[in-house]
């Protein structure tokens, strides 16, 4: 089945969309619907060959400053709208934008919906750790949440983790500051006591530490701190990659030193390359909608489309439906 990808949603659409939906269908062999405004993407087009890309016209855009429930209502025939109406419809099996991550959660809303059980879709993102890679959930979808809330995006969390990364029995934490019962505000505190009593793979309370680190799988948060905490660690990566570029590049000796370590910087500044992961699963909204950057080029969009694929490929949907029914509806171990 093809997968749809939003031409409106980068900060500089539809170019990279457009290159992207070309180098993906080539790449993973499958078919793109290109979703977007006839008239900027057709002359990007036309010395374009490939039967795999076909362009549906979108007439209307959700610009990044639009407001989402209202605009995603007002604005019925978005790009985004369109393209979660061919995955409602079954004409696709897996959406992909980079476009207004709170217009994708109220487009998914209203023509998705929820998966039954779930009372709010969570954003998710894979990051790097000293071990391999983690899940983070939310990372921007709700910035308030209820304990019921962070429960569910450790359940859907810990499927993704599963299912996706091939984690068995993903270690899950709630992200707070101190690892002790007890520590955190008001919500971490609420929410312990259910994590606790699910039959999740709860280790506790953890601060980022442990997450790099790689001592837990799945790291559960409100959708403000989750953001705040993402943002943060792409700043301070940025930071330590050019800090190292400019240190390495200051005299003969560093110069000749970095050409010999060249490979291990190359691989050093793949791993903390946001662009490697591309977009984030929506996780709770009844179909597959992943959601990237606004900064995305052509590569990131690629390797959001690569995401959708794996997801479609494992199943990804079909096992949060019955996990989440199975996770909530079972007692904790050694509960009646």
């Amino acid at each position: 089945m093809p997968i749809v990808l939003d031409a409106m949603g980068s900060d500089n659409f539809p170019l990279p969309e457009v290159e992207a939906a070309y180098q993906a269908a080539a790449e993973l062999d499958t078919r793109i619907f290109l979703v977007g405004q006839e008239e900027k993407i057709k002359p990007l087009i036309a010395d374009k060959s490939d039967a795999r890309v076909e362009l549906i016209h979108a007439p209307e855009i959700l610009e990044m400053g639009d407001k989402p429930a209202r605009n995603a209502r007002r604005k019925a025939d978005n790009s985004m709208a369109i393209g979660m109406d061919m995955v409602k419809e079954g004409k696709a099996d897996a959406f992909v934008t980079a476009g207004n991550t709170g217009g994708a959660m109220a487009n998914g809303l209203f023509r998705l919906g929820r998966i039954q059980g779930v009372k709010r879709p969570a954003l998710t993102t894979v990051l790097p750790t000293r071990t391999g890679f983690a899940v983070a959930v939310d990372i921007g979808a709700n910035a308030d949440c209820k304990p019921l809330f962070l429960l569910q995006f450790g359940v859907m969390g810990s499927i993704y983790a599963e299912k996706v990364l091939g984690i068995k029995n993903p270690r899950v934490a709630l992200l707070s500051n101190g690892e002790e019962e007890g520590k955190g505000n008001s919500l971490v505190k609420d929410a312990y006591p259910l994590f606790k009593k699910s039959n999740l793979n709860f280790v506790g309370n953890a601060e980022p530490k442990e997450l790099f680190s790689g001592e837990i799988d799945v790291i559960v948060h409100d959708g403000f701190t989750g953001n705040v905490m993402i943002k943060t660690s792409e700043a301070v990566s940025k930071l330590l990659l050019e800090v190292m570029k400019d240190e390495l590049s200051s005299s003969l000796i560093t110069k000749v030193g970095a050409g010999l370590a060249m490979p291990a910087f190359r691989n050093l500044r793949k791993v903390m390359d946001p662009r490697q992961i591309g977009a984030a699963p929506l996780l709770g909204i009844d179909g597959l909608v992943f959601v990237g950057h606004g900064r995305s080029d052509a590569f990131a969009l690629v390797n959001s489309i690569k995401r959708a694929q794996q997801a479609i490929d494992v199943g990804l949907l079909p096992s949060l439906k019955e996990g989440i029914q199975n996770k909530l509806s079972k007692p904790a171990e050694g509960e009646n």
